[in-house]
């Protein structure tokens, strides 16, 4: 019986744990921005693959929602800003957004939605009031037709917030307060949080603070312990991270609410198109985050680890660059799930690609050899129609294609407009400038891409459902023997 009950304990913590990769409640941004997205099975088997078991998504997008269901991926769904007046206008489609978006997915996909952000960063001082009167609205029909679509206790509402709805006069963390413009808005919003079991989301970026202010104290953007510390009172912050969170839960507490559960709904650094945006810099940066929680380290004022979603998991080559050309480089994967840089992602697993990625032929469009004495506006005006519908931030000043010289300037621009293109025939033409080859153009750390082939991927997350099958057989087998073991013991 001592050997049986040995054994019997043994396969049930691999029953418990079989599945178990890496850091417990990992948690990561999927972004959909992408002229050549990753098949959302693919994406999902990357996840867990890594050991990442929540995700919050942008939008409620079918094929990811459909993907993700049966994995084991906790679920955070959000709802765009330019929705927010129809949700906030119309109880009925606040209860028709739900239906279509969570109860759907939960019921049919086994998609397990455990959160519904409304907007993201719906305050942003830039975006001067636009959503200040239809956010609230918003958060308050779609908890109601979550609770009558009988979801209330499961599924619980957020608002993913920029950290300049809170400020500091003191320069210090306790001196933390909401923003004067909106502060009678933010504590309504709060109170009606934590009388119904939400939750408070918080976005914070440290690169974002080194990136604009110059005088800003590099060492004090990391995690290394290395900086000139800032003492607030009995306190010593060593890291702007913790600096940023604590002037937030300083707010809290000031206003009464200092025990409502805060998450960080997106924190992490890019690898391009500013000086500061590096491999080095995001290796560093994100590994820290890694590190702490792995080890289940808090700040200061929150010593309770919180969730903490990275930004991102995957570059991004179709979103607004508004804010900077960074901006399509966050992913701590490439954007075909290839990996940019080694991390340790807990439990001593090494952070691993995509796997199954198929890609279209290797071939690349460049600036022909034979072009010739170039006149120089044709050729500026090629390159600018390349850019103008492909991603070419990696050529701006200061990044990893930023030193090319003009010929390989232009081969790269055209590459990038032939993959986004798909490699259509008529992609490589510009003037008669360029030509295909097959001998790849790039000198590191400039890479020339190419794209992943959409047509060869079954986008409809068939292959999710496959690999949860084959999860769901494994089971059942370990169960079967489990109990004939029960069985013969008797």
């Amino acid at each position: 019986m001592g050997r049986c009950s040995l054994f019997v304990f043994l396969l049930i913590l691999c029953l418990l744990g079989f599945e178990s990769r890496g850091v417990s409640g990992l948690a990561c941004n999927w972004g959909l921005q992408s002229t050549h997205p990753l098949p959302p099975d693919i994406v999902v088997r990357l996840m867990k693959d890594n050991g990442l078991d929540k995700v919050k998504l942008f939008e409620a997008d079918p094929a990811a929602l459909k993907a993700l269901g049966k994995s084991g991926i906790e679920v955070m769904v959000g709802i765009p800003n330019d929705m927010l007046a129809s949700l906030a206008g119309s109880p009925a489609n606040a209860e028709a957004w739900v239906q279509q978006n969570v109860s759907t997915f939960i019921s049919k996909f086994g998609t397990d939605i455990r959160f519904v952000a409304i907007g993201n960063e719906p305050f942003l001082h830039s975006y001067k009031d636009m959503f200040t009167q239809t956010t609230f609205p918003a958060l308050q029909n779609i908890l109601a037709a979550l609770v009558k679509a009988g979801l209330g206790k499961k599924v619980k509402v957020t608002i993913p917030l920029n950290a300049d709805v809170y400020q500091t006069d003191s320069g210090l963390p306790s001196g933390g307060d909401f923003r004067p413009d909106i502060r009678d808005l933010m504590l309504k919003i709060i109170k009606f949080l934590q009388d119904n079991g939400g939750f408070l989301t918080v976005n914070i970026y440290p690169f974002l603070s080194l990136q604009a202010d110059p005088n800003f104290p590099k060492e004090f953007a990391f995690f290394n312990n290395v900086a000139n510390p800032v003492v607030d009172g009995p306190i010593t912050y060593t890291n702007v991270y913790d600096a940023n969170f604590d002037t937030l839960i300083s707010a809290l507490e000031k206003n009464g609410f200092g025990q409502i559960p805060v998450i960080v709904g997106e924190v992490g650094w890019p690898t391009d198109c500013d000086p500061n945006a590096n491999i080095d810099n995001a290796r560093r940066f994100n590994q820290g985050l890694l590190d702490r929680i792995a080890k289940g380290q808090g700040t200061p004022k929150r010593r309770t680890p919180t969730d903490i979603y990275i930004f991102s998991l995957i570059d991004e080559d179709n979103k607004s660059i508004e804010p900077g050309n960074f901006e399509r480089h966050w992913g701590i994967f490439n954007y075909d799930g290839s990996v940019k840089y080694p991390l340790n992602m807990g439990n001593g697993k090494t952070i691993v690609q995509a796997k199954g990625v198929k890609y279209l032929s290797r071939q690349w469009c460049v600036l022909s050899p034979s072009a010739g004495v170039l006149d120089p506006n044709v050729l500026s005006q090629s390159i600018t129609y390349a850019c103008q519908y492909a991603d070419c931030t990696s050529t701006s000043p200061g990044s990893s294609c930023g030193n090319l010289d003009p010929q390989r300037n232009a081969s790269y621009a055209f590459n990038m407009y032939y993959q986004t293109m798909n490699q259509r025939k008529d992609a490589c033409s510009f003037n008669n400038l360029s030509v295909v080859t097959t001998v790849d153009p790039s000198q590191p750390p400039c890479r020339y891409e190419i794209m992943i082939d959409i047509g060869k991927h079954d986008l409809s997350a068939s292959g999710c459902a496959k690999v949860a099958r084959t999860g769901s057989r494994l089971l059942i087998a370990l169960l079967m023997v489990l109990a004939s073991v029960i069985n013969g013991a008797r």
